[in-house]
């Protein structure tokens, strides 16, 4: 349930903070008042895209903050797997913008913006008042249907994506045997040179790091070599720093009786001396033992000259080029043994065609059955929203393609008047019919469970009188199941809120802000005056808004 919203500094907000009770939260507000801005507000702090015309003239930041009470185990679960923890059951969906940068942040820890739809696309939906044209899109249709079946196709839907992977990796491999012998032969003997001219290096891993370290020392042979015997002449020979130690020891050692920190000098010397004869034995070991040869420097600048002209062919280093050196030998394996490699991919496709045929059908058939329930279940949900004749079915149809969503092509056809035949719904529906069919979906996807919190913008546009009434109606059962934030301009809708607030727009000292409140019973009431009769509230108009109050609060208490 999404409790509460903050928000500043963003288009016409100067500072708002709303909280939303369960049930139905109803946001009204003359035209231009801002309640497309709260709306914004909610969608971008869920990660829409962020534009510099959204903040406040003269602000250089802005901030939104949703916080939700997550009250399922089944959503905590889910929010786990995207590594997200509620804190006590809680979760504060934070954006805030400033200098041109967006910090996104789910209670407190820094997160992409995708890990921000994803968690919020568990916890909310939205449902524009443009919405329902997407009812017009045979993929909206099936997904619809999808939905409504719930586990059952879920899981036959993912077992015939995963046949159809297998399958297209089938066909892609089979794509490859589209050689002609001309070409085979060619590619043959490609591979079989790349193949023995890699083996014919002999290669082995960690060769070309040994053979560098070698030639490093053979090419610095000379400069080495110098190096060293100065090193040991200074500090080994009668006149180096070995000679020089051993006579300030001696002065030392005739003075040290007097005084004890003399003796400590003369001690950390003898140290010093051990350490120089040790030094001297290392050098005197390592020059007897260094050699350099003209022919090793020769093969080893060869073998390094080859090692890298074999990594500009097949690969950045050896490991790489032994890898390719695997890879082609598999290939060549499959051109040497074509037909018989052919045949086998072929025999392997027609049996994943077959497992994919089935589980398309065992799809298809699941579908079909949830179609008719949906179908039903429809039928009198539009009933109930003044569609008093109504004829609904959905056809099913098959592509001439398998794909990961199966064979299935579904229109949805209807006849809203007796006598009628079933048209597909594009070619019948009004812009407000197809808002009443959506609420019509939405009500039976309601009870069937989804989401916890759901907003609705604007998408009664169209309908009036009866029609407005039973909308109403529908909209006070959704939120018998959910939580519901409505932005309407029916008054039926509005009256039967749970919690109603009031969007206005205010200037103040040549500054226009907009602000939300929270309206009580004799606001409300005024309030749904207003939206009866317009700028001027008559005792009538009052008289018919608590006459409304007062039946929506019965409709809800049966």
């Amino acid at each position: 349930m999404l409790t509460s919203l903050y928000v500043k500094n963003l288009a016409l907000i100067d500072e708002a903070e709303v909280s939303f009770g369960s049930g139905l939260n109803i946001l009204t507000g003359e035209t231009g008042a801002g309640k497309s801005i709260l709306l914004g507000s909610i969608n971008l702090a869920l990660g829409q895209k962020f534009s510099k015309d959204m903040m406040r003239e003269g602000a250089d930041s802005a901030l939104v903050e949703l916080v939700f009470q997550v009250e399922t185990a089944e959503q905590t679960e889910q929010l786990k797997a995207l590594e997200i923890e509620p804190e006590d059951g809680q979760l504060i969906f934070s954006r805030k913008i400033r200098n041109g940068r967006t910090m996104n942040r789910i209670n407190g820890e820094a997160c992409t913006v995708a890990q921000f739809r994803e968690a919020a696309s568990l916890l909310l939906e939205i449902h524009g008042q443009h919405e329902h044209q997407t009812l017009l899109q045979r993929g909206k249709q099936l997904e619809l249907v999808d939905a409504y079946a719930g586990e059952n196709v879920a899981a036959l839907r993912a077992q015939t994506a995963e046949a159809y992977r297998i399958y297209q990796k089938l066909q892609e491999e089979l794509a490859g045997y589209r050689l002609n012998e001309a070409e085979r032969e060619r590619e043959i003997s490609y591979l079989q040179f790349a193949i023995d001219e890699i083996d014919a290096a002999a290669l082995t891993k960690g060769e070309e790091e040994q053979l560098e370290k070698q030639y490093r020392l053979m090419a610095n042979s000379r400069k080495i070599a110098e190096g060293m015997n100065l090193a040991y002449q200074f500090t080994g020979s009668d006149a180096g720093a070995g000679e020089q130690i051993s006579r300030a020891i001696r002065e030392l050692n005739a003075v040290s009786e007097y005084d004890e920190e003399i003796a400590g000098m003369e001690q950390t010397l003898i140290d010093a001396e051990s350490v120089l004869e040790d030094f001297n034995r290392a050098v005197s070991s390592y020059l007897d033992a260094f050699t350099f040869s003209e022919e090793e420097f020769r093969q080893t600048e060869e073998r390094l000259d080859l090692i890298r002209s074999l990594q500009t062919k097949y690969g950045r280093t050896i490991a790489d080029v032994l890898a390719y050196r695997e890879e082609q030998a598999a290939r060549l394996d499959t051109l040497l043994h074509f037909s018989e490699k052919k045949a086998e991919r072929e025999q392997a496709l027609a049996k994943q065609e077959k497992e994919l045929a089935s589980v398309s059908a065992q799809l298809t058939a699941a579908r079909k059955k949830a179609a008719e329930d949906f179908s039903e279940e429809l039928r009198a949900a539009l009933l109930e929203l003044n569609f008093l004749s109504n004829e609904f079915a959905i056809q099913f149809a098959a592509s001439e393609h398998y794909g990961a969503n199966g064979t299935d092509l579904v229109t949805w056809m209807i006849s809203t008047n007796p006598g009628e035949p079933l048209r597909p719904l594009s070619d019948v529906a009004s812009g407000g019919e197809l808002s009443r069919i959506m609420l019509a979906i939405r009500t039976i996807m309601a009870e069937r469970g989804g989401r916890g919190t759901l907003i609705f913008d604007e998408i009664d546009t169209g309908i009036s009188g009866r029609t407005a009434q039973m909308v109403s109606e529908k909209m006070a059962r959704i939120a018998s199941h959910h939580q519901v934030i409505c932005i309407t301009h029916l008054a039926q809708i509005a009256a039967m809120a749970d919690q109603h607030f009031l969007i206005e727009k205010q200037a103040e000292a040549g500054v226009t802000r907009t602000q939300i409140r929270e309206l009580d019973a004799g606001d409300s009431v005024r309030e749904l005056a207003r939206i009866l009769g317009g700028a001027a509230i008559t005792d009538a108009a009052m008289e018919n808004a608590r006459e409304m109050k007062r039946l929506a609060a019965e409709y809800r208490e049966k």
